[in-house]
């Protein structure tokens, strides 16, 4: 798979001759310098924009629009602030028109699973950014996808707060079991949380190598296991960051 946006300079290239496989139910994260098609794979994956050649399949169907199959937490909250927390995690059910007393299980079921059930009658103003992105994460479950796609969504938090929120989203997707892709930029984030690591070249983006990380979870990041490997992935992504001049 390809994409090549036309921009004033001319053609510039995303992703150049990409493939990959999920494995189902496994938690995978796409890794690599400023710039290398993260977040354009993944919006191709969501449907929100369209590959130039080649094509992406979730379960053996072709992806040709954004669906309720493809969760999207992105990096800013996107909550309707005049919305209770409920209320912005019983959008999907009631876009779907379930019964109210549906939509109200559904969202209660969602927000106690994020640790945020007290907190329900709450509007985004009164809650922490930490609580924000745990209605987000509600949210996008309770569309009941297959897939979880993840831009970046604790990059916007204090060290101590994403450190929290990363223990908190592995329960969750043990809980759940969905296949989640998420895009960051942190070394011990991916690794705290993958089975896989996709590490993507330079521009224009492809995949360089991919990572399985088969430590058994809780994982400890100080632990000489984590350390070399976050070492081995530090080099790749180095090459990539200096191949792309960001340095």
């Amino acid at each position: 798979m390809s994409k090549v946006y036309v921009t004033r300079q001319g053609p510039m290239i995303a992703v150049h001759d990409l493939s990959l496989e999920m494995r189902h139910e496994h938690f995978v994260c796409l890794l690599g310098p400023s710039g290398c098609g993260k977040s354009t794979l993944l919006s191709m994956i969501a449907g929100f924009v369209t590959p130039t050649s080649g094509r992406i399949l979730v379960d053996g169907r072709p992806v040709t629009r954004p669906g309720r199959d493809r969760g999207v937490v992105f990096q800013e909250y996107v909550l309707f602030p005049w919305r209770t927390a409920r209320q912005n995690v019983e959008l999907g059910p009631l876009l779907q028109r379930l019964p109210s007393a549906e939509q109200q299980q559904i969202a209660e079921r969602y927000l106690a699973l994020v640790g945020l059930a007290e907190h329900a009658h709450k509007y985004p103003r009164e809650l922490s950014g930490g609580m924000k992105q745990r209605v987000a994460i509600a949210r996008a479950l309770a569309n009941a996808p297959q897939v979880l796609l993840m831009d970046e969504p604790f990059g916007a938090l204090d060290a101590q707060t994403r450190e929290v929120m990363q223990e908190e989203l592995l329960k969750i997707w043990l809980a759940e079991r969905k296949t989640i892709v998420f895009v960051t930029h942190s070394i011990s984030e991916s690794l705290y949380l993958a089975d896989d690591i996709v590490v993507m070249t330079a521009r224009p983006g492809r995949i360089k190598e991919i990572v399985r990380v088969d430590l058994p979870r809780p994982r400890e990041r100080g632990s000489p296991e984590f350390v070399a490997i976050a070492r081995s992935v530090e080099r790749l992504v180095k090459e990539e960051v200096l191949k792309a001049g960001l340095v």
